[in-house]
């Protein structure tokens, strides 16, 4: 639920990239109307039922009365006109897009449209919303530009008021919906990961919360959806991790998947909890029936088909550890063909560490019960810096900063990072980190790409940043907001080609993918 503190970031967020409005031009007796048109930083996504990329405060004052909103002037920038279908005008009683009733829309036909309208407007505050719905000719990847030109406003025996608003187009990202709430009877879809193959094929992976949004004991299960095209259309959903019944007390969920180069096997690490044995229930010991399990599943055939899903709960826990699983999102092959995932235990005395686990033989075994760098911390991701240089990047329960340490023998021992606590701001949450060879000003380069809601209140503001030098440094000029939007806020990305990266995360209970240009980070 939205807290009071949430609300106000986002209300500030909003104004700061709000357009300014000019006065309108004509008197009508008395105090005019006033209004403000807030451009969104968000993407337009493809099967999503409304985009909502401008919110407008429109204020009419007492005394006022028999006010109508006649029409709604719009601007596309060029070419922006053939991906967008329909123009639509919402009202909502709050200032959050949340049961919106549609006022009136108009179809595109051309670079500028006008949104005609009978709503009444009685004296007081009104939000409204316009969104746009993306045409057939649309795909993940391109750019739309818009923005709001002016209001036109009339009321009995009085001149129109027309309040013109002053800034320029938006550009808005082209994704799409990779999972929505609802689909196939599920409640939610939750906790990303996603892996690019040696065909260039996309591997995302997700929780399957059937029956609501809460994190396990409970029914829930792993999904896979597959792209073969850089993630313009995703397969329909793949159940890839199910413990059977009794499905309600046996679920298994937060995966990370790896990928494998050398013998191209598909690696996704899960979570099993029989019964109550998660977090909350899990005791010391090595049983199912006493503590969750580190379950794996692999597949040789590009993710297309799947092994049955077993434990390696004895391999790498420690019986005196009350849990042991995954970090959620992606795990690593290193330069010399080791296999990592990073993982988590809750301690002897219940106190969370972010760890990880290892295997030199390409998944035949793994090494685990290795004691992490930092108390108090969970979710964690985990690259290769140089040859044998480990870097675990960790949510912090302590709050405000990412954790960040460094390990050259595999975790034996480890050594705090000097951006951690500092570089990388956070409100708690899981957060993705990963190593790309990408294209920087036409010169090939070894780039960290790190996302998250960049808050210390909360899970709004979904960003990626990219470091040149390896994570020594995250400069402001390599950082790109995604979607200043509430959300789950977890989020993983990908590597899609030398030119772009991807960006799986969370909405509110719907799972959303957009191709990012390097480009565009790295400005």
């Amino acid at each position: 639920m939205r807290t009071y503190v949430q609300a106000i970031l986002l209300a500030i967020a909003a104004t700061l990239a709000g357009c300014h409005a000019r006065p309108p031009a004509e008197a009508a007796g008395g105090t005019l109307p006033g209004a403000r048109a807030m451009a969104m930083t968000v993407p337009v996504l493809i099967g999503l039922p409304q985009n909502s990329v401008q919110h407008i405060e429109l204020d009419i004052p007492a005394g006022y009365e028999g006010g109508v909103l006649e029409s709604l002037t719009c601007a596309l920038g060029d070419g922006s006109q053939a991906l967008v279908s329909e123009v639509g005008l919402w009202r909502t009683d709050t200032a959050d897009f949340i049961r919106p009733s549609r006022i009136a829309s108009a179809t595109v036909r051309g670079r500028t449209l006008t949104v005609r309208s009978e709503a009444a407007l009685p004296p007081g505050r009104h939000h409204l919303w316009v969104t746009l719905d993306p045409s057939s000719r649309c795909v993940a990847g391109d750019r739309i530009r818009f923005g709001c030109a002016s209001i036109r406003i009339r009321r009995p025996g009085s001149k129109a008021s027309v309040i013109r608003f002053e800034g320029s187009l938006r550009t808005h990202p082209v994704g799409s919906v990779v999972r929505r709430a609802g689909d196939d009877g599920v409640h939610t879809y939750r906790i990303p990961g996603i892996v690019s193959t040696d065909k260039g094929t996309l591997l995302a992976v997700y929780d399957i919360r059937y029956r609501n949004s809460r994190d396990l004991p409970g029914d829930v299960d792993v999904g896979l959806s597959r792209s073969t095209d850089g993630g313009r259309t995703w397969s329909p959903m793949k159940v890839i991790m199910d413990m059977g019944a009794p499905h309600e007390n046996n679920g298994i969920g937060d995966p990370a998947i790896l990928f494998d180069p050398v013998t191209k096997r598909v690696w996704v690490a899960a979570l099993w909890s029989k019964g109550n044995r998660s977090i909350a229930g899990s005791k010391p010991g090595l049983s199912p029936d006493t503590t969750g399990q580190f379950v794996l599943a692999w597949s040789d055939d590009d993710g297309l088909s799947w092994s049955a899903p077993y434990s390696i709960t004895p391999q790498v826990k420690d019986p005196a550890w009350h849990l042991f699983f995954q970090g959620p999102g992606n795990g690593i092959a290193m330069q010399d063909g080791r296999l990592v995932f990073a993982a988590q235990y809750w301690d002897e005395n219940r106190m969370p560490w972010s760890t990880l686990i290892h295997s030199g033989d390409h998944g035949a075994s793994w090494k685990g019960s290795i004691r992490g760098p930092r108390s108090n911390t969970t979710e964690s991701q985990v690259v290769e810096t140089s040859p044998g240089t480990l870097m675990l990047n960790m949510r912090d329960n302590r709050r405000g900063s990412r954790a960040v340490a460094v390990t050259r023998d595999l975790g034996a021992s480890w050594s705090e990072h000097p951006t951690s606590r500092s570089a990388l701001p956070e409100p708690v949450c899981m957060a993705s980190l990963i190593r790309a060879g990408v294209n920087v000003s036409g010169v090939q380069r070894e780039v960290l790409f790190f996302s998250n809601p960049r808050s210390t209140q909360a899970r709004v503001d979904m960003t990626v940043q990219a470091s040149v030098d390896l994570g020594e440094t995250w400069p402001e000029a390599y950082r790109l907001l995604v979607d200043q939007r509430l959300c789950y806020g977890y989020s993983s990305l990908v590597r899609i080609d030398k030119d772009t990266v991807g960006l799986l995360y969370e909405g509110s209970g719907d799972l959303y993918f957009i191709p990012i240009p390097v480009a565009e980070i790295l400005r």
